[in-house]
């Protein structure tokens, strides 16, 4: 299974790309797209949504798995954020890609066995599970794989998996 990953942003999005099989997991590629500052929001999200169906059309993953988002203390970034993350949750569907959405808390816990870790450990092991020399950089981009390495711990889980769009209600 080829997994991509992405890191939602809007002036850079991380991606990596990984392939999954049984427990064996390797890195193929990862980098960042990139929008530059001086552009209006809106063109900037046009950009991106260009440049991740270009990106799905080379890479060829065959599901996305994609961070849920958290809000900090700055809801003016985090609103800029949102809009990237829902033009990257449209370009998936529009090209027929299976998206998953995981929490910060799951991502850590998948990659360090922990839900609180600290940022520096997810990279750390990130590095250490897909056999790189060094943490991939920019961070975004290891966020991404850390994202991909998150998704192919749940897909071969053999806990029965349910859809990650569908929230369970009791």
């Amino acid at each position: 299974m080829r997994i991509l990953g992405i890191d939602p942003g809007y002036a850079t999005i991380g991606f990596g790309l990984i392939t999954a099989e049984r427990a064996q997991v390797n890195m193929l590629t990862y980098g960042a797209i990139t929008t530059p500052a001086g552009l209006p929001l809106s063109r900037r999200l046009y950009q991106i949504g260009t440049d991740m169906e270009d990106l799905i059309g080379q890479l060829k993953p065959d599901v996305i798995s994609i961070e849920e988002l958290f809000f900090n203390t700055n809801l003016t970034t985090g609103i800029a954020v949102a809009h990237a993350r829902g033009v990257l949750l449209y370009t998936a569907e529009k090209c027929g890609i299976p998206l998953h959405e995981y929490t910060p808390s799951q991502v850590k816990m998948a990659v360090v066995g922990y839900g609180k870790a600290e940022k520096r450990q997810v990279m750390d092991m990130t590095r250490r599970l897909l056999h790189l020399k060094a943490v991939p950089r920019p961070d975004d981009a290891a966020d991404a794989l850390a994202l991909a390495l998150c998704h192919a711990r749940s897909a071969t889980s053999r806990l029965p998996l349910q859809d990650s769009r569908v929230k369970e209600t009791i």
